[in-house]
C-alpha cells in the first residue's frame, strides 16, 4: 500500500497539488490522508496516524515548499506521530525497510533554485533534512520529485506533473508486484 500525507494549508487555492492529488487518488492501492481535513484544530491523533503508517510499504510526503521545509502540520505531524521507540531509538523500527518519497511544490522555477536565482542554492540543497528523517527512521530515501514554478507554469505542465508522479507509483507498484511473484 501507498499512503500519502498529504499536508496543503489551502487546498482550494492550490494548482500544483490538486494536480499531483487529482492524479493518483484513484491508483489501486493509493490511500491520500489530508492533514489539514483531518486535524484543522492540529490536535493529530498520533495512534491513528502511526496505524496507517504501519500498513504502507510506500509513504509519499505530499506539499507545498514553506520558507525552505514543510507547512506547519506537517511539521508538527513529523513531531507527533515519529516518536522514539517506535519510528527511531531502541526499539524504534515500525518503519523500517519503507520506502519514501518527497513531492513538493515550489513557486520557484528552476532559476530561482540556482546559485544565481532569488534562493542561492539548488533545490538540492534543501533535500537534507527531509532525506535525514526518513533515514533517521530507517526508511529507504527515493529520490525526490519537485515540481517547480507552482504560481507560473501552465496547466498542462501541471497535468504533465501529475502523470509523471501517477507512472512512478505505478512503477513501484509494478516493482512491488514482480518482487512479490519472485
Amino acid at each position: 500500500m501507498i499512503l500519502v500525507i498529504y499536508a496543503h494549508p489551502y487546498p482550494a487555492h492550490s494548482r500544483a497539488c490538486a494536480a499531483l492529488v487529482a492524479a493518483i487518488r484513484d491508483v489501486e492501492g493509493v490511500q491520500v490522508r489530508s492533514l489539514y481535513d483531518l486535524y484543522p484544530d492540529f490536535d493529530i491523533d498520533g495512534e491513528a496516524e502511526r496505524a496507517a503508517l504501519e500498513s504502507a510499504q510506500l509513504i509519499v510526503w505530499l506539499h507545498p515548499f514553506y520558507w525552505y521545509g514543510v507547512p506547519a502540520l506537517l511539521k508538527h505531524w513529523l513531531d507527533v506521530v515519529l516518536v522514539k521507540g517506535w519510528s527511531h531509538g531502541n526499539d524504534g523500527h515500525a518503519l523500517q525497510g519503507r520506502d519514501c518519497l518527497w513531492v513538493t511544490t515550489t513557486g520557484g522555477d528552476e532559476n530561482a533554485f540556482s546559485e544565481e536565482g532569488r534562493h542561492g542554492h539548488p533545490f538540492a540543497a534543501f533535500e537534507p533534512p527531509m532525506r535525514q528523517t526518513a533515514k533517521y527512521c530507517g526508511m529507504n530515501w527515493l529520490a525526490p520529485m519537485p515540481v517547480r514554478g507552482a504560481h507560473e507554469v501552465p496547466v498542462e505542465t501541471l497535468a504533465a506533473a501529475g502523470k509523471a508522479l501517477r507512472e512512478r507509483l505505478d512503477a513501484w507498484l509494478a516493482q512491488k508486484a514482480g518482487a512479490a511473484n519472485a
